[in-house]
């Protein structure tokens, strides 16, 4: 559905209806899970149409796209998350201006995350980004090396993991992305009973466009929805 025959607001109420029923046949509180709209690329006026039909959270993932838009944005109704690759020299420009960073795919990243937040007298919010189909191409932690990075950045001051965060290879089978959603839920339940301080393990952010319902079934709190919503990514 390329949102061309669809209007947003149909597209929108289309994507929680069947988050929902995902949900209730997963045996979970539709309530639990957060959809995000993605924006990247979306013009302010569209992404404004969004919220006035429900979005209270959107994503992010170019930091100068973001900050040359977001005075035309309607900020007092919705949240914005940066999701997408975050470079140590941009770090300055977006703490402090999103509520959370999903994207942590480094120590070296958090720590400048923690040390820009500390400058600015806050505690940034982050999603440790893994690479569950460990994947060459793609940046984020192993999913065998979480555990124990989580407990190191859980010592920076500055920040606090919320969470984990993750997309599976672009070309997996449906039952492979399954399979990745259930072995990321189980990771982030895992770590999550191992109750390290400043890790909270609330936030799962898994599932897009294409595979949502599947996260959803799988476990997932959030997820992060752009083409679906607002139709093919329009580049300039």
């Amino acid at each position: 559905m390329t949102g061309q025959s669809y209007t947003i607001e149909e597209s929108f109420k289309r994507i929680k209806d069947e988050i929902a029923q995902a949900a209730v046949k997963a045996g979970r509180n539709p309530d639990d899970v957060k959809l995000m709209a993605v924006t990247k690329t979306v013009a302010p006026e569209l992404v404004n149409a969004a919220i006035n039909v429900g979005a209270d959270l959107i994503g992010e993932s170019k930091v100068q796209e973001y900050l040359s838009k977001k005075d035309e944005i309607d900020l007092t109704r919705c949240k914005v998350h940066f999701i997408g690759h975050l470079q140590t020299n941009k770090v300055r420009q977006i703490v402090g201006e999103v509520a959370m960073i999903q994207s942590a795919d480094s120590v070296r990243l958090a720590r400048e995350i923690g040390r820009r937040s500390v400058s600015k007298g806050i505690v940034s919010d982050i999603l440790l980004e893994v690479n569950i189909g460990k994947e060459e191409s793609k940046f984020g932690f192993k999913p065998s090396e979480v555990y124990e990075k989580a407990c190191e950045i859980s010592e920076i001051e500055g920040v606090k993991i919320q969470g984990l965060m993750t997309l599976p290879p672009f070309d997996a089978t449906k039952e492979q992305t399954t399979a990745f959603f259930s072995n990321i839920r189980q990771l982030f339940i895992d770590i999550r009973e191992k109750k390290i301080h400043n890790v909270t393990m609330s936030v799962l952010s898994m599932g897009m466009s294409g595979d949502y319902r599947e996260a959803v079934i799988a476990g997932s709190t959030l997820v992060r929805v752009g083409t679906a919503i607002f139709g093919a990514r329009r580049y300039n």
